[in-house]
């Protein structure tokens, strides 16, 4: 028997048991696995970013825990089992990719995510556009999606140039409600001017949420390193200036952190 298969039994099997006899794994619902998935998704988020090849491994299989999981309860309730989710997933993709299992062509990654946007709104009833777009989505992942679904069906720029033009516009109305001391406005605007520059970094092919996490992990290192060479000196961040604390600071940028 194929080791995937195998394994992939024995998960089956192990959950089938652990729903049986362990109080805990009896107990769970749908709603109580939600907040855990979340953050089993955020775990693997960062095994990626860190690129640590065991995390991700573990990480993944905790998530496959959780799909298993998910299957078994609606199993219980007669709803699907693990089976029928497979198959949906195994029916879905070969439909949606017509250039590898039918007669479409096509020559670039781009046309195969156009034609998927396009294969996603003629199934079943009708879906708009930036349907299926989940609500609680992370705000600067949703902004991105909603702008590269909308680029599906021929709404974006025609220069990715032409998005500056956009972003300098929208740093002039936040600088104007700034002068107007108008919290309201200036919170549009900040809101507005951040959606333009997730636009310019999508058009540049820049994720904008792996941008700022990288931005906010190098500030962490820095800070980091500021806090402990502070320490090892027997000072307190608080008493220092901003000139000492710039020395720290340009000492962990030389460093290359």
């Amino acid at each position: 028997m194929d080791r995937r298969l195998a394994e992939f039994q024995r998960l089956l099997d192990i959950m089938d048991e652990l729903r049986q006899k362990c109080p805990w794994d009896k107990k769970q619902t749908n709603e109580s696995l939600r907040t855990l998935t979340i953050e089993e998704t955020y775990e693997l988020a960062d095994a990626v970013l860190e690129g640590k090849t065991d995390d991700i491994k573990k990480e993944l299989g905790d998530i496959m825990l959780h799909l298993v999981f998910y299957a078994k309860i609606a199993e219980e309730n007669k709803q699907f089992d693990i089976a029928d989710v497979l198959l949906a997933i195994n029916e879905k993709l070969i439909y949606r990719h017509p250039h590898i299992f039918g007669d479409v062509k096509v020559s670039s990654a781009r046309e195969v995510e156009d034609n998927w946007e396009k294969i996603k709104l003629t199934e079943g009833k009708k879906k708009k556009v930036l349907g299926g777009i989940p609500k609680s989505l992370p705000a600067t992942i949703k902004a991105y999606r909603m702008q590269d679904k909308a680029r599906g069906v021929g709404f974006d720029w025609e220069n990715k140039e032409q998005v500056w033009d956009k972003v300098m516009e929208e740093y002039h109305e936040l600088q104007e409600a700034i002068s107007l001391n108008n919290q309201q406005e200036i919170e549009k605007e900040f809101g507005d001017m951040f959606f333009a520059l997730i636009n310019a970094a999508r058009l540049y092919g820049i994720n904008p949420e792996n941008a700022i996490e990288l931005t906010n992990r190098k500030f962490l290192n820095r800070f980091n390193y500021l806090e402990e060479n502070t320490i090892a000196q027997g000072k307190s961040l608080k008493s220092m200036n901003l000139e000492e604390m710039d020395k720290f600071w340009n000492e962990a940028k030389d460093q290359g952190l």
